[in-house]
């Protein structure tokens, strides 16, 4: 386990930068989750970059909707969205306000309130499988669409808080196809992560649906 040295929140100004200079610098940071049962605390270590109009993988490549509005809004807050009729998902919005981009957290490891995540992740076999892979990180920390908005710069005590952390030195991040994504925004290396680290999600490459019969 590696401990948060610096707990420092993350600025605004972190966030407002382009979303491929975000990405990877997210990498090692501390997300604090508080639930009414104590807080959940989790270092990144795998994450996705989605560079909004010019991204054909991203969600809102064809404009803005109700689904994804709060990626045109400031940098810094949480869009969450609901996926195959079960799960949810978390997203930091980074750039400027009205380019909506943004970073998908794909993985990390828990460092406090793993006993909270557990109890949230029955089916775990491990605390090292606890936060790996998307749905499975928002579901360890208790996130649904009722947190899509959420201000991340926020300090400690607030629903979400993004902790400076103990960030990855630039030799240790590795990057390759976002898993899953389809079409052309599926060739972009723009999923991030910290090289040899339990927590990574596997790569799976995009699997087209086959329709029912």
């Amino acid at each position: 386990m590696i401990a948060a040295t610096d707990r420092t929140p993350l600025t605004r100004e972190f966030f407002d930068r382009p979303v491929l200079d975000v990405a990877p610098d997210l990498l090692g940071r501390t997300l604090v989750r508080t639930t009414p049962d104590g807080p959940i605390e989790l270092r990144l270590t795998e994450v996705e970059a989605y560079d909004g109009p010019n991204d054909p993988g991203s969600h809102a490549y064809r404009g803005r909707t109700p689904r994804n509005d709060v990626m045109f809004g400031p940098p810094g807050h949480v869009y969450v969205y609901f996926t195959y009729g079960m799960w949810f998902c978390m997203n930091l919005v980074c750039g400027p306000e009205g380019m909506p981009c943004g970073v998908l957290l794909r993985a990390g490891e828990v460092t406090e309130g793993a006993e909270l995540a557990r109890k949230r992740r029955l089916s775990a076999r491990n605390d090292k499988e606890l936060a790996k892979g998307p749905a499975r990180l928002a579901t360890a920390l208790d996130v649904d669409r009722t947190l899509d908005g959420t201000d991340a710069c926020a300090p400690e005590g607030a629903p979400l808080t993004l902790l400076t952390g103990t960030p990855v030195r630039s030799d240790q991040v590795r990057n390759g196809p976002r898993t899953g994504v389809a079409g052309d925004g599926g060739v972009h290396p723009w999923r991030f992560w910290i090289d040899n680290d339990p927590t990574v999600s596997p790569y799976r490459a995009h699997t087209p649906r086959r329709p029912r019969t």
